[in-house]
């Protein structure tokens, strides 16, 4: 690139020459335009800035970390003044493909967030009153490593914590718990998919279902996926491309979201009523004969459907498929379509797109008609039933078990499963959970069944996250309940109030993790890690310390960890030292890159070979590339047949085909071949569940319709007796880590209740207007939108909004508002809001610009917990009362009882169906149900 001498810049200061010369352009990428530099000029692109000015930059990848979709990143970094100047798509990541959402580019304003934590803070002061003071990280870890200490050398294991939001890693802190020895796992599940995770989980053996939207026919979408489900982008890209070729999208849901906008069938089902609607659909198809008969014969457990329930039946595939549409007699179309407050002929519609797609149905249900309602995860088993019935399982187009397109490595030391069983963690009344009763802990505490010693808060938030969450307020004030609190957040958050500690962790350009999601039929593995330390690394400059890269003292928590358990164990005494300690430099502390180099040379099948294809070890291609596509099949895994050696012979049922060797189920027979099925019981697909029979829930042992708490019988508009529907977010939200984006917080910053004009109509609420929306337990204050964008009789309030902060505490300006809180003489706690968001001085200009004020309502604050018996969802869906704001209300308000919310989780508590060690074998829990942190055999026994 040619420079503008001396001669040139005089000569243009004194008007010689035009001083309007532009700069020469850079070196071209190629020809044509192009979307990204070429790879090979990754760490040495030129380019100019807006001032046409030349800049040296390096294109450095990494893993977005503001949803769970796990999207590639690239940061533009400028190579002189080390810093990032954007980031965009990584046109390599397999899931992404390049592209992002809002989210995704806001990263930076995250990074750049001058009210971010910058170093460790300590509490000064009683917890909840938001003042700290800073902290070396040596005091910290050593006083949390004392605490642990402490808690091994009394046999206070189970008093050793750690709770975790959005996980963002593969297995990493699972190992490190499993080197501690300790059952502390606990996650946010049940308040965000357990309901569907039960109900596929039932059906396939698999707990999450990944749809091939790229190559379906039908998109059948229970809920707004597309643009607020976990998988946004990569989902959202793959569906328009799907509709652009022809194929057809169908929603079921209350309300009219982007998604709901662009299917060419939009059915507003009433909440709870949508599992009626996919039943009734496929009684249509069984009757009509447009299923398929050859998949159901093979991979439908049928026969153990018959022997269960007509033993008296000679077994044959057509009377199985009698006898179940019997069952499903109760759902005809218009009986169906009458519950769910459908026009007549919505199934017959339905039933239609179905048989159309053939065994092309890509269909997703997770959260909103799951996770909203009292026996929600039966609508999930609904939908996995439609595709088995449908061939539409497993197959190109379909939709496939999750564990088929996702990957999780192993790690250079994996410690084996533990003995202990933490009942504050798995309490025995919900044996069949998926998984950790999270939401249920400060009740569990209440109640006495346990203590925490040590805490671990990371990347969660449940005061403002969780329903009730004042009860998290009184549990985590309360210092004989919970010993030592450790937040572990890039940013404040409510929960942090309450915390010992606040130890400031890296954002996705700041920290190693891998992550892996079934976004599409493939399976994949991304590397988030750090830019500045990549960069160094990649220039020959390695280093063992992300905190030399990071903005003030940030951290990354893969360092943390490793840290902490030599500092607990510094001698190797307790077994956890040997569990970090290098595989390369025996004895010696390991570092990260020496965790994932080995990972990737030994434990991510065909990225060896990929990166000797392009003359890179392992670790340099997952560092330049950011993320590999791993080889191998991805439809039809069922049908793979089972290795035996000669040694094996195997037995076959002859009544279930299953084929088993010394004991041991390996496979079924079926086409001529021992192959792995599905793992159920039967290793095919289950109608009927024995294990649902077996552990009390005999009622629901087949399919269909719970009866939901907010079902359409529960309801009275006439008399303001509502369902709130508040489990859709809008698209550039998610949970905590986003409120401290300005950009992403003037775009959304209020959460007003949508209400349907009849409606609004029929109570008298003008357009803006402040409205009560009264729970359970308390109530809250809302301007009312009036939109056609929902479905008469039910209400909707986004979540992700209603941030706050108390007076002269720590909090992000950009999203919250100042609020305080006030003992009413009737018992109750008033959170009221004082100020809104406003101007404010910082580093960044941009804060003297905020002109919004709102920043939403913290409606969950007002929900009772509302535990379903068999999945353990906490069911979100409210059945509340709508009035006219009263005249001492005013925006923001939240109103709680705590004596009633303790009520609310009792009387619910009546509905679960305890384990116990007089029955089912003195199991706590079934073994063929998953856990994220696995156990041994023996845990799962009740001990004498």
């Amino acid at each position: 690139m040619s420079k503008i001498s001396w001669i040139e810049k005089l000569a243009g200061l004194v008007g010689l020459v035009p001083r309007e010369r532009k700069w020469p352009d850079p070196d071209p990428y190629g020809e044509g335009l192009l979307s990204y530099p070429p790879f090979e000029k990754w760490l040495e692109v030129e380019e100019l800035d807006s001032k046409r000015k030349p800049r040296r930059l390096a294109m450095v990848p990494t893993t977005c970390f503001n949803c769970e979709a796990a999207c590639g990143l690239l940061a533009a970094v400028d190579k002189d003044s080390r810093e990032i100047l954007r980031l965009e798509g990584n046109p390599l990541h397999p899931g992404s493909r390049g592209k992002n959402c809002a989210k995704g580019p806001a990263t930076l304003n995250q990074v750049q967030d001058p009210e971010r934590i910058l170093q460790p803070m300590r509490r000064v002061g009683p917890r909840g009153e938001g003042k700290f003071e800073p902290v070396s990280w040596e005091t910290a870890l050593n006083q949390i490593a004392n605490s642990i200490q402490d808690c091994f050398k009394e046999d206070r294991h189970d008093e050793v914590m750690y709770h975790v939001g959005r996980p963002g890693h593969e297995g990493s802190v699972e190992r490190v718990l499993q080197a501690w020895g300790i059952d502390g796992h606990n996650s946010h599940t049940t308040v965000c998919s357990a309901s569907a995770r039960a109900g596929y989980q039932f059906t396939w053996g698999y707990d999450r279902p990944a749809p091939d939207h790229a190559n379906a026919q039908l998109i059948l979408l229970l809920s707004a996926h597309l643009e607020s489900g976990h998988y946004f982008n990569p989902h959202a890209q793959r569906i328009i491309e799907a509709k652009h070729s022809g194929a057809r999208i169908v929603v079921l849901d209350p309300r009219l979201s982007n998604t709901a906008s662009r299917a060419d069938l939009w059915l507003p089902t009433k909440p709870g009523t949508e599992g009626a609607v996919i039943l009734a659909a496929l009684k249509i198809l069984i009757e009509e004969d447009r299923i398929d008969r050859k998949f159901i014969s093979e991979w439908v457990d049928w026969r153990g459907y018959l022997k269960e329930l007509h033993p008296e039946d000679v077994p044959t595939v057509d009377l199985f498929l009698q006898r179940f549409s019997e069952h499903l007699s109760e759902w005809t179309p218009a009986e169906a379509e009458s519950y769910a407050g459908l026009e007549s002929g919505s199934i017959e519609k339905l039933a239609a797109e179905i048989a159309r797609a053939g065994s092309r149905i890509a269909a997703h249900c997770w959260r909103s008609a799951a996770s909203g309602n009292l026996g929600g995860w039966q609508i999930a088993r609904s939908l996995a039933i439609l595709n088995a019935f449908t061939g539409s399982l497993g197959v190109e187009g379909g939709t496939s078990p999750a564990g088929w397109n996702k990957f999780k490595p192993d790690f250079f030391s994996m410690p084996d499963p533990g003995k202990r069983w933490n009942e504050l963690i798995w309490p025995r009344q919900f044996p069949t959970s998926f998984y950790e009763m999270s939401h249920l802990l400060p009740h569990l505490v209440e109640d006495g069944i346990g203590k925490i010693g040590v805490y671990f808060t990371r990347v969660f938030n449940p005061v403002w996250t969780y329903p009730d969450g004042m009860s998290w307020m009184r549990m985590l004030e309360d210092e004989e309940k919970v010993g030592l609190h450790v937040a572990l957040t890039p940013t404040w958050n409510e929960t942090a109030y309450y915390a010992d500690l606040v130890l400031p962790m890296g954002h996705s350009t700041e920290r190693h993790d891998v992550q892996s999601l079934e976004t599409h039929s493939a399976r994949w593995l991304s590397f988030r890690q750090p830019i500045f330390r990549a960069l160094a690394r990649l220039e020959g400059k390695p280093s063992d310390d992300t905190r030399g890269f990071n903005p003030g003292e940030v951290w990354e928590e893969d360092e943390f960890w490793i840290e902490l358990s030599w500092r607990i164990d510094p001698d190797g005494s307790l077994g956890i030292r040997k569990h970090f300690e290098s595989p390369y430099r025996p004895g010696e502390k390991v570092t990260v890159e020496e965790q994932y180099q080995h990972m990737f040379e030994n434990s991510v099948p065909g990225l060896p070979e990929k990166a000797a294809e392009n003359q890179m070890t392992p670790m340099e291609y997952m560092t330049r590339v950011g993320a590999h596509e791993l080889p191998g099949e991805a439809y039809e895994l069922h049908r793979q047949e089972v290795d035996l050696t000669e040694n094996q012979i195997p037995e076959i049922d002859p009544q279930t085909g299953l084929a088993s060797v010394d004991g041991k189920v390996i496979g079924v027979a079926v086409d001529g071949a021992i192959r792995k099925g599905f793992p159920t019981p039967s290793r095919r697909i289950e109608i009927y569940s024995g294990l649902l029979e077996e552990w009390g829930f005999s009622e629901e042992a087949l399919p269909g319709v719970s009866r939901s708490h907010v079902g359409p019988e529960n309801l009275d508009p006439e008399n303001g007796i509502y369902v709130l529907v508040p489990t859709f977010r809008l698209p550039t939200m998610i949970h905590s880590r986003s409120a401290n984006s300005k950009h992403l917080m003037e775009i959304s910053h209020a959460n007003p209740v949508w209400i349907h004009p009849e409606d609004a109509e029929r109570h008298d609420i003008l357009d803006g207007a402040l409205v009560r929306v009264e729970t359970e337990i308390g109530h809250f204050v809302n301007r009312a939108r009036i939109t056609d964008g929902i479905r008469s009789g039910v209400i909707a309030c986004s979540h992700h909004m209603g941030r706050w902060r108390k007076e002269d505490g720590p909090g992000s300006r950009w999203s919250s508002a100042t609020v305080n809180f006030e003992e009413l003489s009737d018992g109750s706690t008033r959170m009221r809001r004082l100020q809104g968001s406003e101007p404010f001085k910082s580093e960044d200009p941009d804060s003297e610009r905020t002109w919004w004020d709102e920043s939403g309502v913290h409606q969950n604050l007002a929900f009772p917990v509302q535990t379903d018996p068999v999945s353990g969802m906490h069911c979100w869906h409210q059945k509340v009362r709508l009035v006219k704001a009263a005249d001492e209300d005013q925006y923001g308000d939240v109103v709680v009882h705590p004596e009633k919310a303790r009520a609310a989780h009792q009387n619910w508590l009546k509905l679960a169906r305890p384990a116990g060690p007089d029955r089912n074998g003195g199991l706590r829990r079934p073994r063929e149900l998953p856990r994220p942190l696995g156990r041994d055999p023996e845990a799962y026994h009740f001990k004498d």
